[in-house]
């Protein structure tokens, strides 16, 4: 499932990994003309990477440009950043350079097995290790900033290649296709927030909005407006006009002239306005309904069907999303409501220049193990006006690494790219930059100064697994469409290639699997036609531009793939799902999901889930009263995965009991508590959270044994990472940021080190997990309680246990009969355990715990006096939790005061327990006790 949310969170490969999906980065920061001789100082700062977060048929979500953190066990190593800031120092910049400065980060080659398995918290599956491996290892480079230093001739003329830039942000007049609905409207935004804004239309989230409101995309809208040329446009080459994002369909015109047409959400337009502008300027976008435009384009495609025409029913969207380049997902998708938006979704600017203009600059890292140097390959595409060639010299200096290279350039007329390829200073040993937590980070100052003809400056300060926007669909690939997204994909690879944390291009999400599995009925002989259309698309296209864009890292048509195995099968391979290539997406509902057999043994574990709702203050804000009801209408309306309520239930029954209040209202509330509890090292109280605990302990457990060609899992993704509105989803992050306890739970089920329990065939194994990079000798400490008792019924303590680092390995076995009877007056429906493993320094496991049971069959849970007191320190709350009872999954829930909890949806085996609250916004104490809801297993049942 990709999402135009951010695709799941949490990767997990081996112990650490993690994938974020960002559905749109910012543009390429603008040069700023400063004067000769000036000085300035940047502080520029990089959004991190989380740190956290992370069926078989046919899944319906879009993909989206998403970025993965994963390293491999090979040495092949990319970093996943922190927010990161540079101060540049202020230097004095001479007319006669352009200069791009960038910090450079780099990692050594390991020397020794151990060194090469400490590369990660990230790794690859098998296939991708191997690639890797050709690669050794890879400088990791981070565009931070971007600043251009001019000077002006004495003629009072702007020095070449210094653009003049004016943003058109701000407001803007709008209005529908008939002129009956004229308001403003802020640009970057869409026609649905502005009307928002002006009153004009309720939260388009609330309750049935999102059909009621269909009329707004079904409009033709036009975004215009008057404003003066801040420059001399006379004595510039050339000036145009720059649309970083338009979404979608629109006509562009100044003055009365049209410039141009979009159709591509995803691509960058610039309008060459040299011979229009004028002093005073009048520029209107005229939309054209995405609704309407992509009907048209599926009535126009001739002689076979696309699919799929339109989403399911139960999604409530629109037809033909796979005929617009446009955010799939806002056509609908199976969590997330139809608003096909129309606007101007990113910065449009004025940029003016003479002789040459800096486009992209890109920056890639190899190190070649013939020679056994680090190699840089920088690109710089530049628009050049100038008539004839302009020739230069272009210095490239890393000091710390004494590197310094020079080279003689050229620019052509037109729009051309200079590739200067520096080799590193072999004397030097290139350090580490290491994922936060597992080393050091060093970066490296790199000054790249191109000494031109005209002359002039500009510095540039350096220091995820990447899909394209193509999912669980088939797509045409007439010329038109090919034109569309071939440029489309140039702009994406120029504009992400240097960022360290892309570890692979993907072609597309699960539409291998959608014709090898034939989600939609194509008839067999009429396969063949729509796999020509796939190869045509992914392969020919797609793949070749990537490749030559950027020669650093691989391409894989789609995910889940085999491979090699898939091109050996002419890119659609019988089974995409094969565990023994590739990556696996996994969902069933149907199985018990405390069944840890039901997982499959993948090499790498990219999309699995489980749905939940949102908490009850979430869904409140978007509702009345009405609605809470577990079976109201708004509660079928919201949930737009087939049957999603129902298979809610279907495994809270397998273990849990139901809500039995004859209160709606409460039972509603227990209902969405106990669906949105997921896994990880202390259980939660409910499905989404045990489920979601229990494969992905699987997977982690997995790592280290192949059994029948099967296993070795160096990957585990859940899916999803945030939703896009309030309503049930596989997320773990609710609408506004909340946390769900499967985001609590994702802080230990990918802690570095963790001990996993299960059963088989009536023994208990105990798993020692570890990411961290060298061997320990642990304390294995298992405790095992009565559910009627805070105190253990037995310790046992097992010393001397090694947990091989980068590995999963057995440390504890017994029969369950042996174990229970070391535990006297223990039963499987009468006990639980829990145990952690402890080193020296510190070193410690989250605690984790078996269940002997399915919860509902326990013996001895009884209600308990739950209480809290909170106190302040500083910026953080206390809160004093007391129990007089074991309380299954304890939920902190404080309503709609911003912030998050150090741990919530715990098991609570003592008295007292303290948890820390880390407010987003100002609260106080008497705020907090008046909205503190405190809730346990028990009090649902």
């Amino acid at each position: 499932m990709v999402r135009g949310a951010m695709r799941s969170a949490a990767l997990r490969l081996a112990g650490n990994t993690l994938r974020s999906r960002t559905s749109s980065s910012s543009a390429p920061p603008s040069s700023l003309p400063l004067s000769s001789g000036t000085t300035e100082e940047r502080r520029e700062e990089v959004p991190a990477c989380p740190t956290l977060n992370g069926r078989n048929g046919p899944k319906h979500r879009p993909s989206s440009l998403t970025t993965w953190a994963v390293a491999a066990k090979s040495g092949w190593q990319r970093r996943c950043p922190s927010v990161l800031s540079v101060s540049p120092s202020p230097r004095t910049v001479s007319p006669l350079a352009m200069a791009v400065r960038r910090p450079w980060r780099g990692s050594a080659v390991p020397s020794s097995p151990a060194a090469r398995y400490s590369q990660r918290p990230c790794a690859l599956p098998v296939r991708w290790a191997a690639a890797a491996a050709s690669r050794a290892a890879f400088l990791l480079l981070l565009l931070v900033a971007a600043a251009g230093r001019a000077g002006v001739s004495a003629a009072g003329v702007p020095a070449a290649g210094v653009p003049e830039v004016h943003s058109l942000r701000g407001s803007w007049r709008l209005g529908n296709g008939n002129g009956s609905v004229v308001l403003r409207g802020e640009v970057p935004g869409c026609v649905h927030t502005a009307l928002h804004r002006a009153g004009l239309i309720q939260d388009p989230y609330y309750r049935f909005n999102d059909v009621m409101y269909r009329w707004i995309s079904l409009d033709n809208w036009t975004y215009s407006r008057t404003f003066r040329t801040p420059f001399d446009f006379r004595k510039w080459q050339k000036v145009n006009l720059v649309f970083e994002g338009v979404d979608t369909v629109a006509q562009i015109l100044i003055n009365n002239v049209t410039l141009g047409r979009t159709d591509n959400m995803f691509n960058r337009y610039g309008f060459d306005i040299t011979s229009v502008i004028k002093e005073v300027n009048f520029i209107e976008v005229h939309f054209l309904s995405a609704i309407s435009y992509a009907a048209e384009q599926n009535r126009c495609h001739k002689g076979y069907n696309i699919p799929p025409a339109c989403p399911p029913p139960v999604q409530k969207g629109e037809c033909h999303a796979n005929f617009i380049r446009k955010e799939q997902c806002s056509f609908s998708w199976d969590w997330g409501p139809s608003f096909p938006t129309q606007g101007i979704w990113k910065d449009v600017r004025i940029e003016a220049y003479n002789h040459y203009h800096l486009i992209y600059f890109s920056l890639t890292s190899f190190f070649v193990k013939s020679t056994q140097k680090w190699r840089l390959e920088i690109e710089a595409i530049f628009d050049v006006v100038s008539s004839k060639p302009v020739v230069g010299l272009v210095t490239v200096n890393i000091p710390k690494l004494q590197t310094q290279q020079t080279f003689n350039v050229t620019l052509q007329p037109g729009e051309g790219s200079i590739v200067l390829l520096v080799n590193i200073n072999k004397s030097f040993a290139v350090e580490a930059w290491w994922p936060n937590g597992h080393g050091k980070q060093t970066g490296y100052n790199m000054t790249t100064t191109f000494i031109m003809e005209a002359g002039y400056q500009i510095e540039k300060f350096s220091k995820i697994w990447q899909d394209f926007m193509f999912a669980c669909a088939l797509y045409p690939t007439d010329q038109n469409y090919l034109e569309s997204v071939g440029a489309e994909v140039t702009h994406q690879v120029r504009r992400l290639k240097s960022h360290p944390s892309i570890i692979l291009w993907s072609g597309n999400n699960e539409n291998e699997a959608a014709i090898a599995s034939n989600w939609f009925s194509i008839p067999y002989a009429d396969r063949g036609v729509y796999i020509k259309d796939y190869v045509m698309l992914y392969v020919k296209n797609i793949r070749e531009i990537v490749l030559a864009e950027d020669k650093s890292r691989p391409f894989v048509a789609s995910s889940p793939t085999n491979g090699l195995e898939s091109v050996k099968e002419g890119w659609v391979s019988q089974n995409p799902y094969d565990t023994h290539y590739g990556d696996t997406h996994f969902y069933d509902y149907s199985i018990d999901c405390w069944n840890w057999a039901a997982y499959p043994k993948t090499r790498f574990a990219s999309e699995y889930g489980f749905q939940s709702w949102p908490s009850f203050s979430t869904i409140k804000k978007v509702s009345s009263t009405e609605d809470w009801s577990y079976t109201s209408n708004f509660s079928l309306h919201r949930q737009h995965h087939e049957n999603g309520n129902d298979q809610m239930l279907q495994q809270i029954g397998y273990h849990f009991k139901l809500p039995q209040s004859t209160d709606p209202i409460k039972k509603f509330k227990d209902m969405i508590y106990l669906t949105q509890y997921l896994f990880m090292c202390l259980l939660t109280k409910v499905m989404q959270a045990q489920c979601v605990k229990t494969e992905t302990e699987f997977y982690r457990f997995s790592q280290s044994e192949i059994i029948k060609g099967e296993g070795h899992t160096m990957g585990a993704l859940y899916w999803q990472l945030n939703d896009i509105w309030q309503a049930p989803s596989w997320a773990s992050l609710e609408y506004g940021g909340k946390w769900k306890l499967l985001h609590y739970f994702a802080q230990n089920f990918f802690a570095p080190l963790l001990p996993v329990a299960y059963e088989d065939k009536g023994v208990l194994y105990i798993y020692g997990v570890s990411d961290l990079h060298v061997d320990h000798k642990l304390t294995l400490r298992v405790i095992v309680y009565t559910w009627s008792s805070l105190e253990p019924v037995c310790i046992l303590s097992k010393g001397g246990v090694t947990v091989k680092a980068q590995s999963a390995v057995p440390i504890y076995k017994e029969s369950i009969n042996d174990f229970l009877e070391r535990c006297q007056n223990c039963t499987r429906k009468s006990c639980v355990v829990t145990f952690c493993l402890m080193g020296e320094d510190g070193l410690q496991s989250p605690t984790n715990h078996h269940f002997l049971s399915s919860l509902k069959d326990a013996v001895g849970l009884k209600k308990t006096q739950l209480s809290a007191s909170v106190s302040q320190q500083d910026d953080i709350y206390i809160f004093d939790l007391h129990t007089t009872a074991i309380t299954p999954f304890v939920s902190l829930d404080v309503g709609s005061i911003k912030g998050r909890f150090s741990e919530n949806g715990f098991l609570m085996t003592e008295k007292k327990k303290v948890v820390m609250f880390y407010p987003w916004e100002p609260t106080s104490i008497e705020e907090l006790e008046e909205s503190l809801t405190l809730t346990s297993l028990v009090d649902t049942v």
